[in-house]
């Protein structure tokens, strides 16, 4: 079993010094347009989805008097910036799907072209 195990490292290893082929290298630079269209849409969704949840998190603190002393005017600030935290929260995937349309979009001739010339060799 050991033995199988050396045998696939090793031809793992052999594979990643020895050249590539064109078409490697077209797959190579089509996964690299893949992840240049999806990356920064995905890096805007999470960062925006974490400042959402935590004014929705200081909201619902407020409201609930964690913070804030008990004031009066706590509550309904609690309220208004829970509020404010869901519709951040809320509008998230919608601008999410806006930027990666427009991304899509802009990256679209490029891969297709090279997904063509892999797919018809």
């Amino acid at each position: 079993m050991e033995n199988t195990n050396q045998i696939d490292m090793v031809k793992s290893i052999a594979e990643e010094y020895s050249p590539k082929t064109a078409e490697q290298n077209k797959f190579d630079k089509l996964t690299a347009l893949d992840s240049k269209v999806h990356r920064p849409a995905d890096i805007f969704a999470y960062t925006f989805g974490c400042a959402g949840s935590l004014v929705l998190g200081v909201g619902m603190c407020l409201a609930m008097g964690v913070i804030g002393g008990g004031a009066g005017w706590v509550l309904p600030a609690g309220v208004v910036i829970g509020v404010v935290g869901i519709a951040l929260v809320s509008v998230n995937y919608f601008i999410y799907k806006a930027i990666l349309k427009r991304r899509k979009a802009k990256y679209a001739k490029e891969i297709l072209a090279l997904s063509d010339e892999l797919l018809n060799k």
